[in-house]
C-alpha cells in the first residue's frame, strides 16, 4: 500500500511523493505522473538524441531537460559521453527538493550535485520564451505529453507556437526529444511542419498504450 511521504502546494495543485513497494511515486492534483519502477522511456528520451549529436562540441553537448521528475533522464544525460552540460528546468519546488535532499536523491546517485548540472526553477514554456540560450538538444518530459495534461498551461507547449519556440532554442542541427504517455498524430504533424526530420520510438509499459518518444532534428 502506498504511503504519502510529503505533500506540498504546487503550481499544478497539491503535489505528493509516495512510497510503494520500495519505489517512489509522484502524484499531482490527484493524478499519477511518474514513478521509479522503470524509467526506460525517460532514459530513451535522452540517449536517443545524445547518440545522434555526432561531432561533439568542445567540452561536450549542451542539453536542456524540461521536467526533473524522479531524475531518470538527468542520470542518463550525465552518464552519456557526449554530454558536457545539462540545464534542468523544473517549476515545482517540491520536486527539486525531493531530488536534492529528499529520498529521490538516492534513486539517481545525487545527480543534482554534479558540477555539470544547473537547475532553473521556472515554468518551461515561460523560460523558453525569455531566454536567449541555445542548446544542442532539448529533452522534454512535461506533464503526460501532448495527449492530455494535468495543467492546462502545459498544453500550450505542444501547440504549433510551442513547437516553433522549441525549434528556435536549438542550435543548427540540434535535436528535440519529447516524451508522451501515448502517440498523438496531431503533434507529430506539427513537428513535421517545423523540423526537417521526425521519428517516433515506442516503449512497452506494464499496462495501457506504449510510451512514445518523438525525436526531431532542426535543419542546418
Amino acid at each position: 500500500m502506498a504511503e504519502v511521504i510529503d505533500m506540498a502546494d504546487g503550481v499544478c495543485g497539491v503535489i505528493a511523493l509516495r512510497s510503494a513497494d520500495e519505489h517512489y511515486e509522484v502524484i499531482a492534483d490527484g493524478m499519477f505522473l511518474m514513478d521509479t519502477r522503470d524509467g526506460e522511456s525517460e532514459r530513451l528520451m535522452v540517449t536517443s538524441v545524445a547518440d545522434e549529436i555526432g561531432a561533439r562540441p568542445a567540452g561536450g553537448a549542451r542539453i536542456l531537460i524540461g521536467g526533473l521528475g524522479v531524475g531518470c533522464s538527468l542520470r542518463a544525460a550525465l552518464d552519456h559521453p557526449a554530454v558536457g552540460e545539462v540545464v534542468v528546468v523544473e517549476r515545482e519546488k517540491a520536486v527539486v527538493a525531493w531530488n536534492t535532499t529528499g529520498p529521490l536523491r538516492q534513486v539517481h546517485g545525487d545527480a543534482l550535485a554534479d558540477e555539470r548540472v544547473r537547475v532553473v526553477e521556472a515554468d518551461l514554456l515561460e523560460w523558453l520564451g525569455r531566454t536567449d540560450e541555445r542548446f544542442d538538444a532539448l529533452c522534454l518530459d512535461i506533464d503526460n505529453g501532448p495527449t492530455w495534461t494535468v495543467s492546462a498551461s502545459n498544453a500550450e507547449l505542444y501547440t504549433s507556437d510551442g513547437v516553433e519556440l522549441m525549434w528556435s532554442r536549438l542550435r543548427a542541427g540540434g535535436l528535440l526529444s519529447v516524451w508522451g504517455a501515448q502517440d498523438d498524430a496531431t503533434f507529430t504533424a506539427r513537428l513535421r511542419a517545423q523540423f526537417t526530420e521526425v521519428r517516433t520510438e515506442t516503449v512497452a509499459v506494464r499496462r495501457g498504450e506504449p510510451d512514445v518518444v518523438w525525436v526531431a532534428r532542426r535543419g542546418r
